[in-house]
């Protein structure tokens, strides 16, 4: 190959060493360093605290709270945007602190760093006033309970003024952002700013219900909230399908108080807008809390499904720094760990009282009573239909049953037969099996009335949860194949087969390359049918690639229970499996045994108890 002539290459000019150089334009435009106006300082900090007409709800709130109010009325027009009138009846602002309420960081909730570390107030930043007054027209009126009169001042900085008024503080927020219009092109439409601010004042109240809210939109009311009690305020608030399934949490523990009231699975919902968290009596959306909750149902939830809940996290104020964000929304804890685990802890106990606990029932939710099987035991009604006992077989598992066809004859007699015997430690609630309906149901008779149990997702959760025992003891007892089980597998399974060997390991399983595009099964966990085969392999293989990452034993510790539950699905009985009376009875007993058998890996019911009363309105009797 010829090279081409020197004359025919593109040269790069050389820079003259002489030459000037070039201006810099920045360099030329720069400005001295002054200080910035308060005007422009206060709205550059309203960018932090006020976001839409919501921000601004909330911080009234806060400080209508701190007064010590007892009723707080909030008026809005066009959403919030165009006006926001929020009223209480607390202590009111003394006339000479009405100016200085206004200036930037003056506050009556701290004065030192001391006061800072263990702050209790839901204000203390002293930033809310000015920063609204920086971005919109405000006016305060208020009145203390000494004083003759009320006074006025607005935020243009005048003179406190006599105005009429009844004890407590009223704020008037009008045209939000039109002192920084580029600010209010962000804001959404009124119905969508309307919104936002009663999901803030339902946030505000469900964690004070001695308070009355009253909440009204262009003249129209919109939320009415009542003073009551903690539970009736969050039936109030939160959506009507969690009234009939929810437990109750309480738990004390290392200075660490948790109260309030969980979902049960089988009233999740696809969103979040149901989850509410209070620390010290202020909402927050904290990480490490949302992830104890979630983890607590990672037994019982599984997907993309969001649990409901409305808890309250107490503990000193010097544990957790609310000082992380001008919103306040944001918390830090000093022993993060620590809340985390007491927090999971304490949901998991609300959600798994024990096995069987009580579900829906014939398609509506009722109240979560009874919530163990010891209560379903004591709640045994008098059968008021002459029953036989069920004809069964030698039973198969180890607890007598004579108390209960001893109950069912003594009820033989009819509606004027002998009382109920007490109820034994050896009672059986979920009673003796009758019947199996569709080869999907197994049909139950307790004392009552009527249980229907679905062996799939019954057996489900029993399988599940003895391999998490097995798991938890690094001792998943293994079934060696006679023949392997070769099957075809893709590059990228083979690959996956090799990188996670030892976790498969772990959880009972032998699986190696056989072929550069086959797998060989040589052993699965005792628990599984010898025939789950590939169809089990490659489940597996999919959750260790979408839940194992780079490492491993990540696996075996955050996403496990993926894992298992897709391993326990392949165990359970299928549909169309029939069992004989003595196999149903076994079931029955092992949701005794069981915690959480009362719904499935995926969060839905495992049973459901129709009582004689249920059954009488089907057909109609006593009309």
């Amino acid at each position: 190959m010829s090279s081409l002539p020197s004359e025919s290459l593109p040269t790069r000019p050389q820079p003259d060493p002489a030459a000037e150089p070039a201006p810099n334009p920045a360099a030329a435009a720069r400005r001295p360093i002054a200080p910035l106006p308060d005007l422009l300082v206060s709205q550059i900090a309203a960018g932090e605290v006020i976001e839409r007409p919501a921000s601004v709800v909330k911080e009234l709130l806060e400080n209508a709270l701190d007064a010590g109010a007892t009723r707080i009325d909030v008026r809005l027009d066009g959403g919030g945007i165009r006006r926001i009138v929020v009223s209480d009846n607390g202590g009111g602002i003394p006339r000479d602190e009405l100016a200085l309420a206004l200036t930037r960081h003056a506050t009556s909730k701290i004065a030192s760093l001391a006061e800072l570390e263990a702050v209790a107030s839901l204000g203390f930043r002293g930033e809310a006033l000015a920063s609204i007054a920086a971005v919109a027209a405000l006016s305060i009126v208020s009145r203390t309970a000494g004083s003759a009169s009320a006074f006025q001042v607005d935020g243009a900085g005048s003179a406190a003024q006599a105005a009429a008024g009844a004890v407590g503080t009223r704020v008037e927020v009008a045209d939000l952002f039109f002192r920084t219009p580029a600010r209010r092109k962000f804001l959404r439409s009124e119905t969508t700013e309307l919104g936002h601010c009663i999901t803030q004042v339902e946030r505000v109240a469900a964690a004070h219900p001695q308070v009355e809210f009253n909440l009204a939109h262009e003249g129209r009311s919109v939320l009415a909230l009542p003073a009551a009690g903690a539970r009736e305020r969050t039936l109030k608030l939160l959506p009507d399908e969690f009234a009939g399934a929810h437990r109750e949490v309480l738990a004390e523990a290392a200075g660490l108080r948790l109260t309030g009231w969980v979902g049960l699975p089988t009233a999740a919902r696809a969103r979040t807008d149901a989850q509410l968290f209070y620390v010290n009596g202020r909402y927050v959306r904290d990480k490490v809390l949302a992830h104890a909750v979630r983890a607590a149902y990672a037994d019982v939830l599984h997907g993309q499904s969001q649990p409901m809940y409305c808890l309250h996290l107490r503990l000193d104020p010097q544990r957790v720094d609310v000082n992380v964000h001008p919103t306040k929304v944001e918390v830090r804890f000093r022993d993060s760990s620590g809340v985390h685990q007491f927090v999971l802890h304490a949901v998991q106990r609300a959600l798994a009282p024990g096995g069987g606990a009580a579900s829906h029932v014939g398609g509506e939710a009722r109240p979560t009573t009874p919530t163990t099987l010891a209560e379903l035991a004591a709640l045994r009604a008098p059968l008021r239909a002459p029953l036989a006992a069920p004809q069964q077989s030698q039973l198969g598992v180890g607890q007598p049953v004579a108390a209960y066809f001893a109950f069912a004859a003594a009820q033989a007699a009819g509606e004027g037969g002998p009382a109920l015997p007490p109820v034994s430690e050896d009672a059986q609630p979920l009673g003796m099996a009758l019947a199996q309906l569709a080869g999907i149901y197994i049909l139950a008779q307790n004392s009552r009335g009527l249980v229907i149990v679905d062996m799939h997702a019954a057996h489900e959760r029993v399988v599940y949860e003895k391999l998490k025992t097995q798991l938890d003891a690094r001792a998943v007892p293994q079934q060696r194949l006679l023949l392997p089980q070769v099957f075809a597998a893709d590059a990228l399974d083979v690959a996956t087969a090799e990188e996670h060997a030892a976790v498969l390991q772990a959880v009972g399983l032998d699986l190696a390359p056989a072929a550069p595009t086959q797998l060989a099964l040589r052993a699965l966990p005792a628990l599984l049918p010898a025939d789950a085969g590939a169809s089990l392999a490659r489940d597996v293989l999919r959750d260790l690639r979408e839940y194992g990452g780079d490492n491993g034993a990540r696996l075996l510790t955050e996403h496990r229970n993926e894992l298992l539950a897709t391993l326990a699905c392949h165990a359970a009985v299928r549909a169309n499996r029939r069992l004989s009376l003595d196999e149903m009875n076994a079931l029955l007993r092992e949701m005794e045994a069981t915690a959480r058998s009362d719904q499935c890996n995926h969060g839905r019911p495992t049973w459901v108890q129709l009582s004689l009363g249920d059954l009488d309105k089907l057909f109609l009797r006593g009309r």
